[in-house]
């Protein structure tokens, strides 16, 4: 049975699709960047003001607080985190990571990619408005340096359809400039967390040794310098994989930027106080701010569209014109489909409600297995190509390599002892000394009485004892003359 407001919204639909001054759906054959004709139309959205806006660039601004100052900071003399993929060692606040963490390092990533998936099913892209860097860089640091330089928009779409003249080059190499030296320090302050801000002051000591190192620098600056002049909204509408993949996760529950329809048509151009009773139209006066500070381009009226980044700014657009209007603001807010469509609040899914349950045994499961890892990570197996070795006429011996990973920031001492068997093990060179976050290899001999061989292949437990106590134990192969 319809309801009231299926009925309204029934109408609503009707009119939209009979009004000649609607363009239909034609915006479905398109993107906001290319024109008909197959050319790129270059966008030059407002900048919005309002609460949204505000929250964003306190948000955007401590990101990059924490972007330049993250690899300054350390604990015990080491980066809070350091992504050295050469040197194959990670450390993420202050917990040293090792190759031999690599199962460790996965349920981290998994819990991060089952926490972007549980924020995508439930808010949509609010990680590319809020967090992602692209926007970030884009909207907080060029675009307001580009109104400095080029002005308002009106004024950058004039600067860019003027012919070259000597205001016209002035401008552009001035901002290009400007451009191309941020892109540069945004690219070696991504550059600290590979190697490390003390290794970056060497090596900028340094420079003529580290030609080739240079030279990258200066391809990922032009890179940089390439999407904040030209690319720019084409990363989050083409290249951007995350864009895709909310279009599987989204329905009609997730809450993203919406325009309420019911409430909002059918629009057109009223006066000040006038209501839906007086002029039969609904509250949208449709004078496109929604549209002229979108940074994607697109016409948020439309409904939830790929392009949306979620970035609030037509919010406080709109916002804006209905406090000029004498309107209620929220004609644009973050709503679900089922909220505006059926008035119904926002709850929880049964979809949300399990990829919470799972991210939180995973947390939980990643946080044992980080908790109970061992300081030392020590591996032990036969020397390739090896047998036995016969010593004097009562015993034989074999021959193993260990490897050893000290994964603290103190020097470590390891021994090792076999476990419920008769027998002798010694390292070369006596006990093992492992120097602070390195690792080292070595030689280990065990030797056993021929009287107790008794088959040809048997195995034995080594324990692995740090400073006295055993941290782990290991299972080695020992091959007789049986």
């Amino acid at each position: 049975m319809k309801t009231s407001k299926d009925n309204e919204l029934h109408k609503h639909r009707e009119h939209i699709a009979h009004d000649p001054n609607y363009d239909d759906i034609s915006y479905r054959d398109r993107i906001s960047t290319v024109k008909i004709d197959g050319s790129r139309n270059y966008l030059f959205p407002k900048l919005p003001k309002g609460k949204f806006i505000n929250w964003r660039n306190i948000f955007g601004v401590s990101l990059l607080i924490m972007l330049f100052a993250f690899p300054l900071i350390k604990i015990n003399g080491d980066p809070i985190i350091l992504l050295n993929i050469l040197d194959r060692q990670f450390i993420i606040f202050g917990v040293i990571f090792w190759p031999q963490d690599t199962f460790v390092l996965l349920l981290m990533m998994l819990s991060f990619l089952l926490f972007i998936i549980l924020f995508t099913v439930t808010y949509g892209r609010i990680w590319c408005g809020w967090a992602c860097p692209q926007t970030i860089f884009l909207e907080i640091i060029f675009r307001r340096i580009e109104k400095w330089i080029d002005g308002t928009p009106n004024q950058q779409r004039k600067l860019a359809e003027m012919p070259w003249n000597v205001k016209k080059i002035s401008k552009r190499l001035f901002k290009w400039t400007i451009f191309y030296t941020i892109s540069f320090i945004l690219v070696n302050a991504m550059l600290w967390y590979f190697m490390s801000f003390d290794k970056w002051l060497l090596y900028a000591g340094e420079m003529d040794k580290h030609i080739s190192g240079i030279g990258l620098i200066f391809i990922f600056t032009t890179v940089f310098f390439a999407i904040y002049t030209w690319f720019r909204e084409q990363i989050c509408i083409i290249a951007c994989p995350y864009g895709r993949m909310q279009s599987v996760l989204m329905d009609r529950s997730t809450i993203v930027i919406s325009y309420d329809y019911l409430r909002g048509e059918p629009r057109g151009a009223q006066k000040k106080g006038s209501t839906r009773e007086s002029t039969g139209k609904g509250d949208c006066i449709d004078c496109h701010a929604c549209v002229d500070v979108c940074p994607t381009g697109i016409d948020i009226r439309n409904g939830t569209q790929l392009e949306c980044v979620n970035c609030t700014a037509c919010i406080d657009a709109c916002d804006d014109i209905m406090t000029k209007v004498d309107k209620p603001k929220g004609l644009i807010r973050y709503a679900s489909e089922n909220e505006i469509a059926e008035g119904k609040k926002q709850t929880f899914s049964i979809r949300t409600v399990a990829y919470s349950i799972v991210l939180l045994g995973l947390l939980a499961f990643f946080l044992t297995v980080l908790l109970s890892r061992a300081d030392v990570d020590a591996t032990i197996q036969r020397v390739p190509g090896t047998l036995f070795q016969k010593d004097g006429n009562d015993s034989i011996s074999n021959i193993y390599n260990i490897k050893v990973v000290n994964k603290t920031r103190s020097e470590q001492i390891l021994t090792l002892k076999l476990k419920d068997s008769k027998g002798h093990i010694s390292v070369a060179g006596g006990a093992l000394t492992i120097l602070p976050k390195a690792r080292t290899k070595s030689v280990v001999i065990l030797k056993l009485a021929e009287k107790d061989i008794t088959t040809k292949n048997f195995s034995l437990d080594i324990d692995i004892l740090l400073d006295g106590k055993s941290i782990d134990e290991t299972r080695v192969t020992f091959i007789g003359d049986k």
